[in-house]
């Protein structure tokens, strides 16, 4: 018996969380990325003490939601996994396309791109892939996909301030894992990039975000 594995394309919708208003006092919007087992809604708290009047966050929903533990009762979501990965990274990148189109903002704001954890790989991806014109680029614990190189990100030179931020104690990034991500980390963003390193674990420091507004 032979079974046969057939792709089909359809229509389909999905949400997205925005804290605070976008007005004329407006100064910078965050298109933010969640890691992995999050809902968008909820990683909104870190935004929360945040400006209000100045600060417009969008926080993107990742499609796949699986509940979290054994009691089903806790839902997250993840943005990729290794299977069927290019057609899914497809998905996620016309989705915000969808979410941009939406929320029609203004051409001269202040554009602040941020990935957490596995965020960080459709973050990156995002900004290589439409050329998205930031003011800030923030990668937060998380590590880069391997097929970006630095002709992805040239536009970005002398444009857009990227800054690489992680814990000196997260479970998840060895030693070695970092030494070549900073590597690759310079090598496509250049030596003007930046790099945090804060007290903690795999976490989002709500108190390191306001030094980027």
């Amino acid at each position: 018996m032979k079974s046969t594995e057939k792709e089909i394309s359809y229509q389909s919708t999905n949400s997205y969380s925005t804290l605070n208003n976008l007005t004329d006092t407006t100064k910078n919007v965050w298109f933010v990325c969640h890691g992995i087992g999050y809902l968008s809604r909820y990683f909104l708290k870190y935004f929360k003490d945040l400006n209000p009047e100045e600060n417009y966050i969008i926080a993107l929903q990742a499609q796949s939601k699986y509940y979290l533990g054994s009691k089903y009762r806790h839902v997250g979501a993840s943005w990729l996994t290794k299977e069927n990965t290019a057609k899914e990274t497809e998905n996620v990148m016309h989705y915000f396309d969808a979410v941009l189109e939406a929320e029609k903002l203004p051409k001269d704001i202040n554009l602040i791109v941020l990935g957490y954890s596995q965020g960080v790989s459709v973050a990156t991806r995002y900004v290589a892939s439409r050329k998205l014109k930031c003011s800030q680029l923030l990668l937060l614990s998380g590590g880069i996909p391997a097929e970006l190189t630095n002709d992805d990100f040239k536009f970005l030179e002398g444009k857009t301030k990227v800054t690489l931020l992680y814990g000196d104690k997260d479970e998840y990034l060895t030693e070695p894992f970092m030494d070549n991500a900073i590597k690759g980390f310079y090598q496509l963003f250049g030596e003007t990039a930046e790099i945090n390193v804060f007290e903690g674990k795999h976490e989002v420091k709500k108190e390191l975000l306001k030094q980027f507004c």
